[in-house]
């Protein structure tokens, strides 16, 4: 299973399917472009994915898709 590691050491895995620690999001104004009714698959695409470190809280997110490094957030 693909994987990082988090900056406090825990193992962050993405290749589940449900995955409990992952969370998709898309912009605004890339949602605004979709009307009617639309193949979930192609929304899907779309949609960035953010893994959530419950150890320590940061944030992982693949702004390019998973063939590139994830950028990390920590909370304040």
């Amino acid at each position: 299973m693909p994987s990082i590691n988090c900056k406090c050491g825990e193992k962050l895995g993405y290749g589940d399917i449900p995955n409990p620690i992952e969370w998709l999001a898309i912009s605004d104004e890339t949602y605004d472009g979709y009307a009617g009714m639309i193949d979930s698959e192609t929304l899907y695409q779309e949609m960035k994915s953010i893994l959530k470190c419950f150890k320590c809280g940061r944030l992982w997110v693949f702004w390019d898709g998973f063939k590139s490094e994830p950028v990390c957030y920590a909370p304040e």
